[in-house]
């Protein structure tokens, strides 16, 4: 078995030599390939697929454009897809630019330009819905780049990748790049076994050396130091921030006699990007982990007159910003900003986020990279695609709102994040900054900057879409076997491999066990589960009575009143104690009485310090205005109950005693025991031991079989339980797909049945397009606020009594799902559906986004977003109604009326 290093390198000496193609290819670039993309470049000629992980802006895209280059040398096409349209939107001018418009086509959700051209840049759910529709233009497909593979760990998305790469013909070389991960190996495993022979090429040196530092306060510190080649922490740095916390947590204390010292505050904004452009490491990328947070940034350095650009610079600025949105309404750009916007670039500043108007993005990013813009203060969506490298990389603080809690940043989003530090072929070196806050530890980020291991998970789950599809295209049996070559299913396999074996130690340690076990007088496993059932009935027994006693404890609590004087049993507040407060609990959680103790100490008692119940011993008054945190008082009540007490024996403390109760099965079973055979033997307690170990390992041993049950064919079984979803519902039968079954084929969507089961029971069919698109909404849209509980506004009449059922249609499958042991199919969310309604109905952009979701203003990024992607759910409605279908001709007319303004516009500068 050879070593991944030793196949590497028996690849590069069988491979080392160029062939024409590659030769030809070298020469369309102005600088010297590096090895790892010469090596994915043979491989691909050479015929393999190749998969190539390589950290941000190491140049992996080069491959990519190989396998174009390829492509049409040999008269064969190339499809190229990324994750995002304004990725596919970029990668088309990039192409445009060297091959020319007509051999470069774009197919998004937005655009159709040229679909028919021998290279065709497209998002991957495209690619994925021709490969179902068996769509013509697959037609001479020779190569498939699929560009930021590492999507396929996303859960909402991520399955569609590995749709793509099971279900891409065996002819085509698939071109996989991906982020460095750390199990590239077994991924590329997974990709030789679906696809055929494939390299995996892995570079983890980056072409631009990073710098790791911290700021605190006012200075820039290098967060490690080199001695003997051998990194380590800066001593400095850890000096600084130990005093800079203990100044910190001093904040409040009275000083005697001393000047109080100045306390590190974490720099600000504007102090950042001063200090920045005075070391010279502009431009940078600022990750704000807030919308509000990078907007108020570029005002806050507007405001303190920060300007980073020259009056040529500004120039130039102003004319791009003019040109590229010259398209947009007047009226719109005044709702959104566009004099403070473009005042803020002119300044070299701006803000990145996805609340932002798609065509504002794509200014800055244009602009950014032309170095014209200096300082961006983005969200980390900044940091999965779009090719922005900067010289530095600042990020404010190590945790993140995940939608649910602040989580803190993981090694692999950290590396995602300061991979943008560094330009390559303008800066020597790139630059990561961490702003120091109160309670971060340097080793924390260290921690997070030495960490290379970034596993790439699945996250593949069958959909109804996709298994009606599968069913229609290659038959159940057939379908499920794909399932079963999943990358998701390929690391379940993975870990059973060491269950198993786990499995097969366990069950012939059992074996021996058994063996050791044995007794010449009869069948010892027999005697000691005979034994076995005793201990846990007498252990079942105790536990019974235990219960009880904490009951009648709980009971005597319960009746204890102020002034009654009992005895705390043990414990360390165990002795005479008078009853200031019974504390009944309300809500069940037992009483909680607050106590005197003879230690003259107010403590607060619970059940567990009582073992046994808990009888007043005396009673004592309490005075009316008793003040328990008077020592004086504490002292007094305490000398009135010792001299109410004297010198009178009070008795013994209660003690839990078990009372050993007759029962009929424990009789039976001392019986059996004492008259079995190996009762009588010799060498009875030492078969008993490992009788012992034998049911101890078999519990343990059943365990892990339980667990390897549970994750073999898990993939499959899904899909047979969605079959079995489908087959109620009419969608298939058997071997067959329905009609029914063939329009919910075609809606890719994640709500796909429920959207199926609106069209088959009319739900929509005498709205008109507003309500339509209103009641459609409800099907894409999610609030970003999950915890907001206010009732959304929603139109009345037709379009109210339509999302009033499909509501109830969702509950109806949900507990449809239920009995099947499923649960993919999540409330429709009717938040947007009020936005969508005015928008359709002709209103203004400032009167729909100043109403927003449930009374929140709307970021126009945002409502462009979701209108899109309504109106891409409303183009599959059109073509998955039914022959005569009102659907049809309404779906087109709410398309139409939504497509206007900053909605119509799309971006292929």
């Amino acid at each position: 078995m050879t070593t991944p290093a030793e196949r590497y390198a028996a690849f590069r000496q069988k491979h080392g030599d160029d062939g024409a193609a590659l030769r030809s290819f070298r020469g369309l670039y102005d600088f010297a390939l590096d090895d790892f993309q010469l090596d994915a470049c043979r491989a691909l000629e050479a015929g393999d697929g190749v998969l190539v992980a390589a950290p941000t802006g190491s140049g992996k895209t080069v491959v990519g454009e190989f396998a174009v280059h390829l492509a049409l040398e040999q008269g064969r096409k190339c499809f190229y897809t990324t994750p995002i349209k304004a990725l596919s939107n970029q990668k088309y001018n990039d192409l445009v630019k060297r091959y020319g418009t007509a051999k470069v086509g774009l197919l998004t959700g937005d655009n159709s330009v040229n679909g028919e051209a021998p290279i065709v840049v497209m998002t991957t759910e495209v690619l994925r819905n021709m490969l179902y529709a068996g769509s013509a233009t697959l037609a001479g497909l020779g190569f498939a780049v699929m560009d930021e593979v590492h999507y396929l760990a996303d859960r909402f998305r991520g399955a569609v990748w590995e749709e793509v790469i099971i279900h891409l013909p065996e002819s085509v070389r698939l071109v996989a790049l991906s982020a460095t991960v750390s199990n590239a190996e077994e991924f590329g495993e997974w990709m030789g076994e679906v696809r055929g022979d494939t390299t995996v090429i892995v570079d983890e040196h980056r072409p631009v050396p990073l710098w790791q530092h911290m700021m605190v306060g006012n200075r820039i510190y290098d967060l490690f130091m080199t001695d003997d080649l051998t990194p380590r922490i800066n001593p400095t740095l850890m000096r600084v921030t130990r005093d800079a916390e203990r100044l910190t947590a001093g904040r409040g204390r009275r000083g005697y006699g001393r000047a109080p010292r100045s306390r590190p505050r974490p720099p600000d904004r504007v102090q950042v990007i001063e200090k920045l452009d005075g070391e010279g490491l502009l431009p940078a990328i600022t990750f704000i982990f807030s919308r509000a947070g990078c907007d108020a940034a570029v005002q806050q350095c507007l405001s303190a007159g920060i300007r980073l650009t020259t009056d040529r610079e500004r120039h130039e600025i102003r004319q791009l910003v003019d040109e590229r949105t010259a398209h947009l309404p007047d009226e719109d750009l005044a709702v959104l900003g566009y004099l403070e916007w473009r005042d803020g670039l002119e300044r070299g500043l701006a803000a990145h986020h996805a609340g932002m108007l798609p065509a504002f993005k794509e200014v800055v990013e244009e602009l950014f990279t032309r170095g014209l813009v200096k300082a961006v203060f983005a969200t980390e969506t900044l940091a999965l695609g779009i090719n922005m490298p900067a010289r530095s990389v600042v990020i404010e603080k190590l945790d993140k709102w995940n939608g649910e809690t602040h989580a803190d940043l993981t090694p692999g989003e950290y590396t995602q994040l300061t991979g943008r530090a560094g330009r390559r072929g303008i800066d020597v070196e790139g630059h990561a900054v961490v702003l120091w806050q109160p309670g971060m530890d340097p080793l924390s980020v260290a921690g997070l900057a030495g960490t290379r291991t970034y596993p790439l998970r699945s996250s593949f789950q069958p959909s109804y879409n996709m298994a009606v599809n599968l069913v229609g295209q290659f038959g159940r049996e057939r379908a499920r076997a794909l399932l079963e070559e999943s990358f998701a299913q390929f690391q379940a396999d993975r870990a059973v491999v060491g269950l198993a074996k786990q499995l097969r130690k366990h069950e012939e340690a059992l074996e021996g066990y058994q063996e050791a076990m044995t007794c010449h007088l009869g069948d010892f496993p027999e005697y000691a589960a005979l034994r076995r059932r005793l201990s846990d009935r007498e252990a079942e027994l105790s536990r019974q009575r235990g219960a009880a006693r904490r009951a009648a404890a709980v009971r005597s609590l319960e009746a204890l009143q102020p002034g009654d004087v009992i005895r705390v049993p043990g414990g360390r507040r165990a002795g005479l104690a008078i009853v200031l407060d019974p504390g009944r609990n309300p809500r069940g959680h037992g009483p909680s009485p607050l106590v005197l103790t003879i230690g003259k100490q107010v403590k607060k008692l619970d059940p567990a310090d009582f073992p046994v119940p808990v009888e007043p011993l005396e009673k004592v008054r309490i005075p009316k205005n008793f003040n328990g945190r008077s020592p004086k008082e504490r002292a007094n009540l305490i000398s009135t109950l010792m001299a109410k007490i004297g010198d009178r024996d009070l008795g013994k403390p209660a003690r839990a005693r078990d009372h050993t109760v007759e029962d009929d099965e424990v009789n039976e079973l001392r019986r059996r025991i004492r008259q079995h055979p190996c009762h009588g033997c010799d060498d009875r307690e030492d078969h008993a031991r490992w009788a012992e170990r034998y049911y101890k390992l078999l519990r343990e041993t059943e365990g892990l079989r339980r667990r390897v049950e549970g994750r073999s064919h898990v993939i499959s079984r899904t899909f047979d339980r969605i079959c079995s979803v489908l087959e109620q519902l009419g969608y298939l039968r058997e071997e067959t797909v329905t009609d029914e079954g063939r329009r919910l084929g075609r809606l890719y969507t994640e709500l796909d049945l429920l959207t199926a089961e609106c069209l088959r029971n009319g739900l929509w069919e005498e709205l008109d397009p507003a309500e339509l698109a209103a009641c459609v909404s409800a099907l894409v849209f999610e609030s970003r606020a999950s915890d907001d509980t206010r009732r959304p506004k929603i139109p009345a009449g037709r379009a109210q009594d339509a999302l009033s059922a499909m509501i109830r249609l969702w509950g109806e499958l949900e507990g449809i799902e239920s009995d099947h042991g499923l649960s993919t199919i999540r409330e429709p969310d009717l938040g947007f559906a009020w936005a969508a309604f005015r928008w359709t109905k002709g209103h203004s952009l400032d009167a729909v986004l100043m109403e927003g979701v449930n009374g929140n203003e709307l970021a126009a990024g945002d409502f462009v977003r979701w209108v899109k992607q309504l109106m891409d759910l409303l183009g599959q409605l059109g073509n998955a109604a039914p022959e005569g279908s009102k659907i049809r001709q309404t779906s087109v007319k709410a398309m139409d009326a939504m497509r206007r303004g900053v909605v119509a516009y799309s971006s292929l500068t």
